[in-house]
């Protein structure tokens, strides 16, 4: 148990965490990344400390030897790996969630507003999500969920990533 508890306090300091994961800092950095962009428990995860930190270790060499293009490249492949796991999810739990009744937590109107959010503004929220830290976790499972078409979704993960890089 106290070995969770240290790990979770690690999360909060990603200098200490890259650096106690030796070899093994850049698996553990796309495993945060992936995590926080697809898995619906990757909302808690540092991806944006994460990712100053990773540009600094690069920088001077401890992190993929200084690539810094190589770098970017695995990120971006996570992120994107994330998304259509978390589309993926999204649109195999969909069909479930429109089934069910209302509870405290759930209530099938906030469902068919976010489908109507994203047949309105869905290039929106996938582009605008990466920047928006909790937005950026939830936002391909909800596209999954109300069924954005998997075309404009790769279209508008693929752009957004582009763009990312091209600036």
């Amino acid at each position: 148990m106290r070995e969770i508890w240290e790990f979770i306090q690690q999360l909060i300091h990603p200098l200490e965490l890259l650096q106690s994961m030796g070899p093994f800092a850049l698996a553990v950095l796309l495993l945060i990344i992936f995590a926080e962009t697809g898995l619906f428990f990757g909302f808690f995860l540092p991806g944006d400390s994460l990712l100053f930190v990773s540009g600094m270790l690069c920088a001077e060499g401890s992190l993929v030897e200084g690539n810094v293009t190589l770098l970017i490249l695995l990120i971006s492949i996570a992120a994107i790996l994330g998304d259509f796991v978390g589309y993926w999810f999204g649109r195999k739990t969909g069909p479930v969630i429109f089934k069910r009744d209302d509870t405290f937590f759930f209530r099938k109107k906030y469902v068919l507003q976010a489908k109507d959010f994203y047949d309105r503004y869905g290039g929106f929220a996938i582009v605008a999500g990466r920047f928006l830290p909790i937005i950026r976790t939830f936002a391909p499972i909800v596209a999954g969920v109300v069924g954005l078409d998997f075309k404009r979704f790769v279209f508008l993960i693929f752009s957004e990533q582009l763009s990312g890089l091209l600036q």
